[in-house]
Formats: structure tokens, sequence, C-alpha cells
């Protein structure tokens, strides 16, 4: 059950579509839902639920939709930004709630831009050189770090969705690399990525609790 629960507070300030609201007081996150007699359907990310209208109290509707990607030219005369607010512009830019990417970048940096890992990840976002690389990017720019962190961030979510707990996948496989989760199928058995993991999700449950 805690999974469960888990996985719907995630599931649900990231995507748009509506929340079924049940008597236990808890919130499922679908796309859409259909009722056929004493049946309700809920179809979300991961495919169809089926369960007792009885079970369910209500609907509403999901208050954040993504908006849509956009890209503008800064001037050369723009004021310096925070890492905050390359972070946030990033998150927008690819459809991510900030809190979102916001919660990655304060545990892998602590926002700080020339952050360098023993393992020799760099920047904000904690790029790797390889990483970097393949993504065409400049790991030392604090605002091309944030947002290629911040695509690759969008890619993991994009190839995982389909997974139970994609999103946790998604943040285990930004820590671990999509290899790794791939070979177990899960959340790597190491005690970096689930402590990684873990405190993540506590970062961005605590933002959206505005704590």
């Amino acid at each position: 059950m805690r999974c469960l629960v888990l996985s719907v507070c995630l599931a649900a300030p990231l995507f748009a579509g509506e929340y079924a609201v049940l008597q236990s007081g808890f919130k499922l996150h679908a796309e859409r839902h259909e009722t056929d007699g004493s049946t309700v359907r809920l179809f979300t990310a991961d495919g169809a639920v089926e369960m007792p209208a009885s079970q369910i109290a209500g609907f509403e509707e999901e208050e954040y939709t993504p908006p849509k990607p956009e890209q503008a030219a800064v001037p050369r005369s723009t004021p310096p930004q925070s890492p905050e607010q390359l972070v946030e512009n990033a998150a927008r830019k690819h459809g991510l709630r900030p809190e979102f990417v916001r919660s990655i970048a304060a545990i892998e940096s602590g926002f700080h831009t020339d952050a360098v890992s023993p393992k020799g990840a760099l920047g904000l976002m904690q790029l790797m050189p390889g990483t970097a690389a393949d993504l065409g990017v400049d790991p030392k720019n604090p605002a091309q770090n944030a947002d290629a962190g911040t695509r690759y961030l969008r890619e993991l979510l994009d190839r995982y969705k389909d997974k139970p707990d994609g999103i946790r996948l998604a943040i285990a496989a930004y820590n671990a690399g999509p290899g790794a989760v791939d070979k177990h199928n899960a959340i790597p058995p190491y005690r970096e990525t689930q402590t990684y993991v873990d405190k993540v999700v506590r970062k961005y449950l605590q933002q959206l609790k505005g704590d």
C-alpha cells in the first residue's frame, strides 16, 4: 500500500488529467475514467484499472498542465540568472514540474554550478562528461548544464513511463544509469542509489506540501 500511495503522490503532479477521490481519502491520478454500472474504469499511463464505484467518493480535475516546450533567445544584456532560475527555466522548457527538477538539482549539487563529484560528475545537474558529450553540451556552462540535465531527466521519465513505479525508476536511472535499472528491472540494489531515490522523492513531496 505504501508503494501505491507514493506512486500516486509522485505521478499526479507530473502529468495532467484528473483525480479519483477514494472513500479512504486517497487520490488516484488518471487521464480519464468511464463508468459502467457499478464499476468505474480509470485510464492511467500504465493502462486501465477497474474498481467498484462505491469505493470512489468523487473526481477532481488536475490543476496543473505542463506548458508547451518553448525556447526563447536570451539577450546578452540579460543579468546572470541564479541556479534556481536556470533549473526552473529548463523544467518549463521540457514540460516538467519545476519542483521535481529542483529536487534533483538540490540532491545532486545543492545548486552549486561548480560542483565536481568524486566520480567526475560536473555542475548543477552533475553530468558525467560522457553524458554531456552525448547531449552536445558544455557541462561547465550552468545554463547548458541545467538544460541538458533536465532534458536527460525527461528522456528517462519517457523511457520508464509504462513501467510500474516508473518515476522512481527514472530517478534511479539518473543516479546509476539506465543500464543498471534495465539489468535489474527495478531500482538497483545499491545503497547509494536507493538512498538517492528516497532523498529526491522526500525533497519533492516536501516542496509540494510547502515545507
